[in-house]
C-alpha cells in the first residue's frame, strides 16, 4: 500500500519494484560498489516501492544478518551510489524512465524483534500457556461428548 495516498500499488508498480529489487540484489551480490562506506557491506533489500509515475523508487534495506552498524553512514553511502545503481537498472530493465533511487532503513524487522521479545517474557508466556491449556481441554471435552 502506498504510504502517502493510502492506495494499494498497481500490478505494474509491483512488477517494476520486484525487477528493481532483483537488479539491486544482483549488483550487491557481485560487490560492484566502490564507495568505502559500503564496500564489502552486506545488506538485504527488504522491499522496493515505486511511485505511481515510476519516477522514484524507495529501497528499504536492512543489514544482512542483523549486523549492528551505523546505518546512517551506510544509507549515505548507498544514496551516493544511487546514480551507478540507476545505470545498472536502466541497462537491465526496459523502462521508459529509470526511477530515481532513495535508500531508507527498513524498520519492520525491528518491530518483529520487539514482538518476539514481548512474547518471550515470562508473564506473557504464562498467559499463552493458560490459553493453550484451555483450548486443549475444550478439544478433549468435545471429543468425549462425540
Amino acid at each position: 500500500m502506498d504510504s502517502r495516498s493510502g492506495k494499494p500499488q498497481t500490478q505494474r508498480q509491483l512488477q517494476v519494484a520486484e525487477q528493481v529489487r532483483h537488479v539491486l540484489a544482483w549488483v550487491f551480490e557481485r560487490d560492484q560498489l566502490r564507495d568505502p562506506a559500503i564496500r564489502g557491506f552486506k545488506i538485504t533489500v527488504a522491499e522496493v516501492r515505486v511511485s505511481p509515475d515510476f519516477r522514484n523508487a524507495t529501497v528499504f534495506i536492512v543489514p544482512f544478518g542483523g549486523v549492528v552498524c551505523n546505518i546512517f553512514e551506510v544509507l549515505k553511502g548507498f544514496n551516493r551510489a544511487a546514480p551507478f545503481l540507476q545505470k545498472q537498472i536502466a541497462q537491465s530493465i526496459n523502462l521508459r524512465r529509470t526511477p530515481r533511487l532513495s535508500f531508507v532503513a527498513d524498520k519492520s524487522f525491528d518491530g518483529a524483534i520487539q514482538i518476539d521479545e514481548l512474547l518471550r517474557k515470562p508473564s506473557v508466556a504464562r498467559d499463552l500457556l493458560k490459553k493453550e491449556g484451555a483450548k486443549k481441554r475444550l478439544v478433549v471435552e468435545s471429543k468425549i461428548e462425540l
